[in-house]
């Protein structure tokens, strides 16, 4: 669950500005939950007056044919979205597609609302580009999100992640995630179910392929009683061995699995200074993310990529913060990303920044392609004739 500072203004243009306004000067010092918390109902002011919304879409976001992507059967306007945690109970869905953002996806949703842990419990990490979350899912719950997005504008594609409830036992867990997927099914237009634990919840984690598919099961069978299909896709942990990883493709190759989100937060302290290190370390357990999850990501999703044969959807997920990673992340396999504590250090604006270095390297790509086209006629044309050579 990671939390941007303002909307307007990232954190190095906080830090280097020599004048602030008031709010941004609380922005930069404020917890980063409170921060997130103001910077969302801002965009639903912004959202809520007349002209809003296309004050949003002039200002950010990046409209072109050539972005466009087909994915699970729908089309994407781009291939940039916000991955669960930014939006967690679908408050803001509207403006967040305004400012450029090809899908939402919402979430965790748990049955009943939560708290998580006590506070503070986000932390910034500004010289890793990173952010320390030990939140524990703190959720709304079912009824209030199912509140906002009932009413939501269609048109845009919206995927729900789902958990259970920490108060759950692990052995009723099923139960929480068929409640949320079966109130939610006419709402959404997919679903990642959370099968990671990376934020000090005790929350219930399947690695194996069996416990998956005990998981997913009663998911599927209500799936196959609808008109309407709703793809299914799991969030993974970067933090699995290759043997878990190999057993979380065998399961998206065998059950009716749609796709994989790769990757949630990490547990591991790698990419960080010893200094960073102890930091993080006096704060408790938690994940991070941003900057230092960047690779093992890309290296995650190539990895199912070439083990389930490139047939399935993969959203890279996970470091992305720059128009570069997202470019790797695509090359690697990946079909759509999804950012999240890249909008902290670069602002809301970062995903049509993205959409316009796409756009750029697409139409340099055709440029070239044709380029090679003209002067390979040309080359041909210059050649002599079977009756020129006799």
């Amino acid at each position: 669950m990671l939390f941007s500072l303002d909307l307007f203004v990232s954190l190095p243009e906080i830090n280097r500005q020599m004048k602030l306004s008031p709010i941004r000067k609380i922005l930069s010092v404020v917890n980063p939950e409170t921060a997130h918390n103001i910077a969302l109902r801002r965009l639903r002011a912004i959202g809520a007056v007349p002209a809003g919304k296309w004050f949003l879409g002039k200002r950010y976001a990046e409209r072109s044919p050539m972005l466009e992507r087909e994915v699970f059967g729908m089309k994407f306007p781009n291939p940039v979205g916000v991955a669960a945690g930014y939006d967690c109970n679908g408050e803001a869905i509207e403006e967040l597609a305004a400012a450029g953002f090809g899908f939402v996806e919402i979430g965790t949703v748990t049955p009943r609302p939560q708290a998580g842990n006590p506070r503070p419990r986000l932390f910034r990490m500004p010289s890793a580009g990173a952010m320390l979350d030990r939140t524990g899912y703190p959720s709304k719950g079912l009824e209030y999100v199912m509140g906002r997005v009932r009413n939501r504008r269609r048109g845009i594609i919206v995927g729900c992640n789902i958990g259970k409830n920490t108060i759950t036992p692990d052995h009723a867990a099923t139960g929480d995630y068929l409640k949320v997927f079966r109130n939610m099914y006419q709402y959404v237009d997919y679903f990642s179910i959370n099968v990671c634990c990376n934020t000090s919840s005790k929350v219930y984690v399947p690695t194996s392929k069996d416990a998956i598919s005990e998981l997913l099961a009663p998911l599927f069978e209500f799936r196959r009683g609808q008109s309407d299909y709703r793809p299914i896709l799991i969030k993974i942990s970067p933090d699995l061995s290759t043997e878990q990883l190999d057993q979380v493709v065998d399961a998206l190759v065998e059950l009716p699995l749609d796709g994989i989100v790769a990757v949630a937060g990490t547990l591991s302290r790698d990419g960080l200074t010893s200094a960073e290190r102890a930091y993080a370390d006096s704060k408790g357990a938690g994940a991070i993310s941003g900057a230092p999850l960047t690779r093992r990501a890309i290296e995650t999703v190539a990895y199912i990529h070439r083990r389930s044969g490139g047939f399935y959807p993969i959203i890279g997920s996970g470091g992305m913060m720059s128009p570069e990673d997202v470019r790797d992340m695509l090359a690697a396999g990946a079909s759509l990303v999804q950012l999240n504590t890249g909008i902290i250090y670069h602002g809301i604006g970062l995903a049509g920044k993205i959409c316009r270095w796409l756009t750029a390297a697409a139409k340099a790509e055709q440029s070239a392609a044709a380029g090679n086209k003209a002067s390979g006629t040309a080359a041909e044309s210059e050649q002599p004739s079977q009756k020129e050579r006799s």
